[in-house]
C-alpha cells in the first residue's frame, strides 16, 4: 500500500469512530497527536479507536487527542481534514432542531471539564509555540551539525551558509510568536507580528529607556508575546470606538502605534529583565542544587506529560535557547522518558502470560526509545498504577545524574526543543566538548533505564496485582456431553 493510501486509510478508519464529520468542531495536530474538537463526546468509540493499529493511545483534555506518533500525525491530519470536508459537503445540513437537541448544556459540560483558568491559560500559551517546533528542530539540528564542522575544521566554505540557515529563524522567532499570539487570542495575526517585529529591528539600538540603550532582540519571545497580546486588546478597543467607515485606516494604525510605543518604552525593558532572570535562575538552580533539581524535574515530568501541560515549558526553553544557544532543562526532563522505558521492560518480563500487554509494549518501545512516551504511559504504566510511580522514580534518578554533572560544571543542553530520548543526541550541546556532553546524557539515559527497570521489577506490583496480570481471562466451560443411559431390562 502506498504511503499516501496508508495515511488516508488511517484517517478513514478514525473518522467514523469519533462520530463522523458532523461531530467534528475543529482539527489540529502537534508533534504526536491529532487534536479534535468534538460536538458530542458520547459518540466516540474509545475501545475501537484504541484497537486501530496506527493509534498509540488517546488523551481526553480540552480537545480529544489521538496519539499517532511523530511524522505519522503530520501526514494523517491533512487526509483527515480532507475527509471531514468532503463528507460535510455530501451530507445534508444540520437542522436547528438537531442543534438544539445537543444543547448548550453539552457544550458547557465539555468546556468545564478540566478547564480551570490556569490550565486554560497554559494551553493557550502552548498553542502559540507548538506550531514553531518543527522549525526549531530543523534549525537546531543544522546548528549542531555546523558546530561540529567548525570544531573539526571541515567544509569551511560551507559553514557560514549553514550558520545563516540555522540562525535565520531564531533571529526572527519573535515575529512568529507575535503572529501566533494574536491569532490565538482573537486578534489580527499580522498586526501581532508587526508589533513583535519591533523587538528584533536593528534601529531600536538608537532608543534609550530608563537610562539604558535598547538592544535588538531584548525581551525575546516573552516580549513578543506581551507586545502581541497588548495589540489584541488595543485592536478590540479600537473596534468598539472607531466608526465603521474609518475602521480599515484607523484601527491598524492605532493598534501598531500604541502597542509599539508601549513595547519600546516599557515591555522590551521589562521582558528583558524577566528573560535575563530566567537564564540566571536556571543556571543558579543547576549550579547550586543540580542533583536535587534534576531529581525533582525528572521525577515530575511524566505527570506533566500525562496532563498535557508539558508544552507550557516551551517559552522557558525558547528563552534559554535565545540567550545561551541551548536549553539546559530539556536533557534533564528527557530522563522521564528513560524511566518510562525501563519500567516498560520490567512490566514485559513480569507479565509473562499476558500476551496482549506484552504485544503493546513491543510495539510502543521503539517510539519510547525515541522519546515519544504517550503510548507507554497510556497503554502500560498509567493503567497499572504503581508502575507509573516507579517510572517517575527512574526519571528522577536520570535527572539527578545529569543535574549532578551540571553542578560540577559540565552543562548538557539542547539546541532545540521537541525530541528527547535517543532522538535528542543530534541536538546536544554543552559548555565543554561534544564527547563529554554526549557521555553525560547517555549516562543519564542508562541511569533512568536501570532505576526505572529495577524499581518496577521489584516494587511495581503487589502479589495480587501480579497474579491478576498473569491470569488469562476465564473462558466459559464447555457444555457437558450427554451420556447415553443403558436401557432397563
Amino acid at each position: 500500500m502506498a504511503p499516501e493510501n496508508k495515511n488516508r486509510a488511517t484517517a478513514a478508519a478514525i473518522l467514523p469512530l469519533v462520530g463522523g464529520a458532523r461531530n467534528i468542531d475543529s482539527i489540529a495536530h502537534c508533534m504526536t497527536r491529532l487534536r479534535l474538537g468534538l460536538k458530542d463526546r458520547a459518540l466516540v468509540q474509545d475501545d475501537a479507536l484504541k484497537a486501530l493499529p496506527a493509534v498509540m493511545g488517546v488523551v481526553e483534555d480540552d480537545t480529544y487527542q489521538i496519539v499517532l506518533g511523530p511524522g505519522t500525525v503530520a501526514r494523517v491530519a491533512p487526509e483527515f481534514e480532507e475527509l471531514v470536508a468532503s463528507q460535510r459537503d455530501a451530507q445534508p445540513p444540520v437542522t436547528a432542531q438537531e442543534l438544539a437537541s445537543r444543547g448548550e448544556e453539552l457544550k458547557a459540560a465539555r468546556k468545564a471539564k478540566n478547564a480551570t483558568p490556569f490550565k486554560l491559560f497554559l494551553r493557550r500559551i502552548a498553542n502559540i509555540f507548538v506550531p514553531l517546533i518543527p522549525a526549531l528542530i530543523g534549525c537546531g539540528i543544522i546548528a549542531g551539525l555546523n558546530g561540529l564542522l567548525v570544531n573539526l575544521g571541515w567544509l569551511t566554505g560551507v559553514t557560514p551558509a549553514l550558520a545563516a540557515i540555522a540562525s535565520g529563524f531564531m533571529a526572527l522567532i519573535a515575529v512568529f510568536v507575535g503572529f501566533n499570539t494574536a491569532k490565538e487570542f482573537g486578534g489580527t495575526p499580522v498586526l501581532g507580528g508587526a508589533v513583535a517585529s519591533i523587538i528584533v529591528f536593528a534601529g531600536v539600538a538608537k532608543i534609550t529607556v530608563f537610562g539604558q540603550t535598547l538592544a535588538p532582540g531584548q525581551g525575546g519571545v516573552l516580549g513578543a508575546l506581551g507586545a502581541a497580546l497588548l495589540a489584541v486588546y488595543v485592536e478590540r478597543w479600537c473596534r468598539r470606538w472607531v466608526p465603521e467607515a474609518l475602521d480599515v485606516l484607523v484601527t491598524p494604525t492605532l493598534t501598531v502605534l500604541i502597542s509599539g510605543l508601549v513595547t519600546l518604552y516599557g515591555l522590551m525593558f521589562l521582558a528583558g529583565e524577566v528573560s535575563t532572570g530566567i537564564g540566571h535562575g536556571a543556571n543558579w538552580l543547576l549550579d547550586n542544587t543540580g542533583a536535587f533539581a534534576g531529581l525533582v524535574l525528572g521525577g515530575l515530568f511524566l505527570p506533566l506529560v500525562m496532563l498535557g501541560l508539558h508544552q507550557a515549558l516551551i517559552p522557558i526553553h525558547t528563552t534559554l535557547i535565545e540567550q545561551q544557544g541551548y536549553t539546559v532543562l530539556l536533557p534533564i526532563l528527557a530522563m522521564a522518558g528513560a524511566g518510562q522505558v525501563g519500567c516498560a521492560v520490567a512490566v514485559y518480563l513480569r507479565a509473562k502470560r499476558n500476551d496482549s500487554l506484552r504485544a503493546t509494549i513491543k510495539s510502543a518501545l521503539p517510539a519510547g526509545f525515541l522519546g515519544v512516551g504517550e503510548p507507554l504511559i497510556y497503554g502500560v504504566s498509567l493503567p497499572l498504577g504503581r508502575p507509573f510511580v516507579t517510572a517517575c522514580a527512574g526519571g528522577a534518578a536520570g535527572g539527578a545524574f545529569v543535574g549532578l554533572f551540571s553542578m560540577l560544571g559540565d552543562k548538557v543542553g539542547s539546541t532545540a526543543i521537541g525530541p528527547s530520548g535517543w532522538a535528542l543526541f543530534p541536538l546536544l550541546q554543552g559548555n565543554h566538548g561534544l564527547g563529554t556532553t554526549i557521555a553525560i546524557y547517555a549516562g543519564g539515559l542508562l541511569t533512568g533505564y536501570a532505576v526505572g527497570f529495577l524499581a518496577t521489577y521489584y516494587f511495581g506490583f503487589t502479589r495480587q496485582s501480579l497474579t491478576d496480570l498473569n491470569t488469562p481471562p476465564t473462558e466459559p466451560a464447555p457444555a457437558p456431553t450427554p451420556t447415553r443411559q443403558p436401557a432397563e431390562a
